[in-house]
């Protein structure tokens, strides 16, 4: 038993879910867990501690040696960010996000032994808390148990026109066919992944995002967060 309140959102690519669990954060006052950061700071620290990204053993090692946490902003850390992630007590929410960690942190968020061995990290941040958190397998592995089991999805050519949107901000010269194969290889990759596959669990809320905004997701999330509340009662 948890004496806070977890949402867990899973959904494909594009699909809106980071974009509405950091909306649905700040409208609820949440704690955010972006469970994509996570594997950044394992990166990070595979980094600077010479560890070859290849290396699952060692990378599932270098997890169990370092304490990772996630937890909402406080006192100078209200600089923009949605949430502060910490190893060992050290503030690296921003160096994270640096290039030479997003080229690479695919890699090491594809090891199934590095995704198993940060399972019990995630939940340990979420415990007692009121939590948001997304990512391809929350409702299933991470938050069983969560009180709102959401997946989101929307029609593929919403999702590519969201992708094409993403990616020309980092390359004008990106177009919609890219796009669209990029997008269906992750898909593929996120159904026939060994670790956890993307799926939609019994229970979950199934939404789709394609005829609405953002704002629409949130107010539509935060209805339902309140029924279920008033049904507790």
């Amino acid at each position: 038993m948890t004496t806070g309140f977890q949402i867990a959102i899973d959904g494909p690519v594009a699909a809106g879910k980071s974009s509405v669990a950091r909306e649905l954060a700040r409208t609820t006052g949440f704690v955010y867990v972006d469970t994509g950061a996570m594997y950044r700071a394992v990166t990070l620290m595979a980094i600077r501690n010479e560890i070859e990204l290849s290396d699952e053993d060692a990378l599932s090692q270098l997890v169990r040696r370092i304490e990772i946490d996630v937890r909402s902003p406080e006192g100078d850390e209200k600089d923009g960010r949605l949430s502060t992630v910490l190893v060992d007590g050290e503030d690296v929410s921003w160096e994270i996000r640096e290039a030479k960690i997003s080229a690479v942190v695919a890699e090491v968020a594809s090891k199934p032994r590095v995704r198993e061995v940060l399972v019990p990290v995630q939940r340990r941040i979420a415990l007692g808390k009121d939590v948001v958190m997304e990512g391809r397998d929350i409702t299933y592995i991470v938050l069983p148990d969560a009180e709102l089991k959401i997946y989101l999805s929307a029609r593929e050519d919403v999702r590519v026109e969201r992708y094409h949107s993403m990616l020309v901000n980092k390359n004008k010269d990106v177009t919609h066919d890219y796009a669209r194969k990029i997008l269906r290889e992750r898909d593929e990759l996120d159904a026939t992944r060994e670790a956890s596959p993307l799926r939609i669990v019994p229970g979950a809320w199934e939404l789709d995002t394609s005829e609405l905004t953002i704002k629409g997701v949130v107010e539509k999330i935060v209805q339902r967060i309140e029924e279920i509340k008033e049904e507790e009662k």
